[in-house]
């Protein structure tokens, strides 16, 4: 059971920067990624479609066999995982509290900036995370609903995006926060410009770092590590547009992704 892949899956595009942080801290490891490129995005969709979406996806990775699933999605991990993790018989892991307990751990002052989709904000759980750790931490969310279409438009690095970033934060900036959580996993693609527009007195904190950090922790724990000196095999599913995919993954992963995969996940 140890040498089967880690199942990983996201909304579109974001969670890629989940599984670069696994590359570079589980080298050894192999993922089998799922992108719903054709629901995308997830952020303003239902509790309930978002539920049915993540059970689809959750039991077409444990077709495949994986030992452990991350839902690298901040959306999903709001509103679904707590469904699916009564039902799937693997570990599961989601993005919000690995980084909730890094920014309820490193403000400065008690005041946390949560920027995300719409659904991540409006379910609150980044402020009863890092309250449940810290009651005295005052917690202000943003959604920034241009942030993914930007982001999927290869126009991280563009001046119309860090206009877009002084709109949005300029609010969160006004309440004198000291850290702000990166709350969806497309948004390390602009920690930059994010970085820039906050000043040097903000603190950004990466919640696909930590998770990957987190899937360290349960793997070790549960003894899962892969064989030491396994060679990675990573394989990627999206439900629509593979070739785009395709390009846009080999622009930040840190190997190259030569095939992706078109699969109709509404039949699992």
């Amino acid at each position: 059971m140890n040498n089967l892949p880690i199942g990983v899956f996201d909304s579109g595009v974001g969670g890629l920067t989940v599984c670069k942080e696994i590359m570079k801290m589980l080298p050894e490891e192999s993922i089998i990624y799922f992108g719903d490129t054709a629901r995308v995005p997830y952020g303003n969709k239902s509790k309930e479609t978002i539920t049915v979406y993540s059970r689809q996806i959750a039991n077409f990775l444990l077709s495949k066999g994986v030992k452990a699933i991350v839902v690298a999605c901040n959306t999903a991990s709001a509103f679904a995982l707590e469904t699916i993790c009564s039902e799937i018989p693997v570990p599961i892991i989601g993005v919000i509290k690995p980084g909730a307990r890094t920014a309820a751990a490193g403000t400065r002052n008690g005041r946390i900036g949560i920027i995300g989709t719409e659904g991540t904000i409006k379910s609150g759980l980044y402020k009863q995370f890092i309250q449940q750790i810290n009651p005295s931490v005052e917690v202000f969310g943003k959604a920034c609903p241009l942030f993914v279409p930007l982001v999927e438009e290869g126009m991280a690095d563009d001046w119309i995006t860090k206009e877009v970033v002084k709109r949005y934060i300029s609010e969160l900036l006004d309440r004198d926060i000291d850290t702000i959580v990166l709350g969806c996993t497309h948004y390390p693609l602009l920690r930059k410009v994010i970085g820039e527009v906050a000043g040097e007195g903000v603190s950004l904190v990466n919640p696909a770092y930590e998770t990957a950090r987190e899937l360290s922790q349960v793997l070790t724990g549960g003894k899962l590590l892969c064989e030491p000196g396994s060679a990675p095999h990573h394989i990627f599913y999206v439900s629509d547009g593979a070739e785009k995919f395709r390009d846009f993954a080999n622009s930040i992963l840190p190997c190259e992704i030569i095939e992706t995969k078109d699969v109709n996940v509404k039949t699992f």
